[in-house]
């Protein structure tokens, strides 16, 4: 057998657009996905946990012309000759789930997922990247897209976070849209001469898809193009004030941003975004939704409102770092096992007792010294030190030190564990 050459260390590397995360940066990210399960449940949202990768054909519903399926998609065929993909939002999954096994609406879900895009990586976007998320199907009630939206807005107060803005719009229904395309196009190709070709062949696919372009050459025309809004039906009104109006019975403040139109075709009726004052104006967004009263009946099911939104949690750090509201990050180790000893089996079996008591404790391994397990402790960051001694244990007690002041108490070794948790209640 021919040897093979040795890889270069390079080649053992994430891939690109990918992060590692870990330790304490990963403490953070659990406390968010906690906060929002928690919250989530306080709504009445359960968790729904879907495929990595799907049929192809279930993303296209978030329409052609969008540059997730043109060219951010990962997709593949699989041993079968079946095109597959991975998932790139979390909407179309759920709904796929929803047709697939028809539970009883309302569906209330909530959901946290890896998503993948094939995008140019910048701070807070990656190409795998993590997403929390809730989905409701089943209501047409403009006072749920209300309950979503405090959903969301609650969340991030939650978590601290105060520089942020809530932009609302209406899409309204496919009606209202096809009158108001028309009229956009005509528009927008008044000036496509001006703006070149990859302008005129936006417009050509999806006029719609114009309003979301960061391009700084189209700003000026999308400024003055017509507004969506002014194209409302009847009904499609009396849905956007009635949501307006539940909003100001809440005090959550809103700005009616006309040219929002989010970045995925299924959108009808509400939209909503949240943008952060702590980010670059042209990465500023944090999380956002709408309303796809019309997808779950494009994959074959009965005809289902449904409304949602996804909050990208990587670029939600960035911006609670940024605010200097960080969340309540866990804490860290409660105690360290210190064996003065050198027998073990007494550090193994009190390192098991506290653990079982819900105390966070971890201890050294490998016959250490104590001054070696001393530094490990202050090392570990935990808030005492638990010194196993012969003089204590002949007195059926433990040296605890407080290993940020170093003062040293002894205590009982059988009200060790809730004299720990009283400390850690106390430090809360």
């Amino acid at each position: 057998m021919r040897a093979m050459p040795p890889e270069s260390p390079e080649a053992f590397r994430a891939p690109t657009g990918t992060h590692d995360l870990l330790p304490p940066d990963s403490d953070r990210w659990i406390e968010a996905v906690s906060v929002f399960a928690r919250r989530a449940a306080r709504y009445g949202y359960g968790l729904v946990v879907t495929p990595v990768f799907e049929h192809r054909d279930v993303f296209e519903r978030v329409g052609e012309s969008t540059d997730v399926v043109r060219k951010e998609m990962y997709e593949f065929l699989d041993k079968g000759g079946r095109a597959m993909a991975l998932r790139p939002e979390g909407t179309a999954p759920v709904v796929r789930a929803y047709v697939q096994h028809r539970p009883t609406p309302p569906w209330k879900v909530w959901y946290v997922a890896p998503l993948f895009r094939y995008e140019r990586p910048q701070k807070g976007r990656y190409r795998q990247h993590w997403q929390v998320g809730v989905e409701a199907l089943g209501v047409d009630d403009p006072q749920v897209d209300v309950e979503v939206i405090a959903l969301l807005a609650g969340y991030l107060r939650e978590l601290g976070l105060e520089r942020w803005r809530l932009l609302v719009n209406s899409m309204g229904d496919p009606t209202d849209r096809r009158s108001y395309v028309e009229v956009l196009r005509e528009h927008l190709l008044a000036h496509a001469a001006d703006l070149g070709p990859e302008f005129a062949e936006r417009v050509a696919e999806n006029p719609l898809r114009v309003l979301d372009s960061k391009n700084e050459a189209w700003q000026e025309v999308i400024e003055r193009a017509p507004q969506l809004t002014e194209h409302l039906g009847a009904e499609s009104r009396a849905h956007f004030e009635s949501v307006q109006r539940g909003l100001d019975a809440l005090g959550i403040e809103y700005e009616l941003d006309p040219r929002l139109v989010r970045g995925f075709d299924y959108y009808t009726s509400t939209t909503f975004e949240f943008v952060s004052d702590a980010l670059d104006a042209a990465q500023n967004a944090v999380g956002g939704g709408g309303r796809y009263d019309q997808l779950a009946e494009g994959m074959g099911g009965p005809s289902t409102p449904g409304i949602g939104f996804g909050v990208g949690l990587e670029r939600l750090l960035i911006v609670a770092e940024a605010e200097g509201a960080v969340g309540r990050v866990a804490a860290g180790l409660d105690a360290f096992v210190v064996d003065a000893l050198g027998v073990g089996r007494d550090a193994l079996v009190l390192t098991q007792e506290l653990r079982e008591a819900g105390l966070r404790v971890d201890r050294a391994y490998g016959g250490r010294s104590v001054k070696a397990q001393l530094k490990l402790a202050d090392r570990s960051g935990a808030a005492f030190g638990v010194i196993l001694g012969a003089d204590e244990l002949s007195r059926d007690a433990v040296a605890v030190r407080d290993l940020r002041s170093s003062k040293q108490v002894e205590v009982p070794r059988e009200q060790l564990a809730a004299w720990l948790q009283a400390q850690r209640e106390f430090d809360r």
